[in-house]
């Protein structure tokens, strides 16, 4: 199965791709889409959504994962990445692609073993679990790491199911 994995940021939207098949995985892309800061906040919310859809039309995954936002003390930042997280939500659900979400710490803990594992170890598990992955930045690095947690969610989700029918 072929799972996107989404990093919302009203700049930069890490997305990240990987084939899972039973509890092997395979890195398929991963990339950032960005948006003008010098453009209305409108205007880069429809940048995100077309480079997000592009992702979409190219790689066609079957499934998709956000990573929830995280509170910033910043209130009218706070705001402006809900509005980008809804984006990232709204492509893939537009497309009729399943959404799941998990908060920051989960992916951590699904991927390095600890929820609140530094950025660097996040990177470096990544790198171990996607052999030979060449990532396209810290934000690419984030959205493998949510779809390697989304991966592994839908396997154990599998393996209960089959073993409960």
């Amino acid at each position: 199965m072929r799972l996107l994995g989404l990093d919302p940021g009203l700049q930069k939207t890490g997305w990240g791709i990987v084939e899972s098949e039973g509890s092997r995985l395979r890195h398929v892309a991963n990339g950032v889409v960005t948006s003008n800061p010098k453009n209305t906040l409108a205007d880069r919310l429809v940048e995100l959504h077309a480079g997000l859809s592009t992702v979409l039309r190219e790689w066609q995954p079957q499934s998709c994962a956000v990573e929830e936002t995280f509170v910033n003390k910043n209130p009218t930042s706070t705001l402006k990445l809900g509005q980008a997280r809804g984006i990232a939500l709204l492509v893939p659900a537009q497309a009729g692609i399943s959404v799941a979400e998990y908060t920051p710490n989960h992916v951590k803990k699904s991927v390095v073993g600890a929820g609140h594992a530094a950025k660097e170890q996040v990177d470096a598990m990544v790198q171990i679990l996607l052999p030979g992955v060449k990532i396209n930045g810290p934000d690419a690095a984030d959205a493998l790491a949510v779809a390697i947690c989304h991966a592994h969610h839908m396997g154990t989700n599998a393996s209960i199911g089959s073993k409960l029918a």
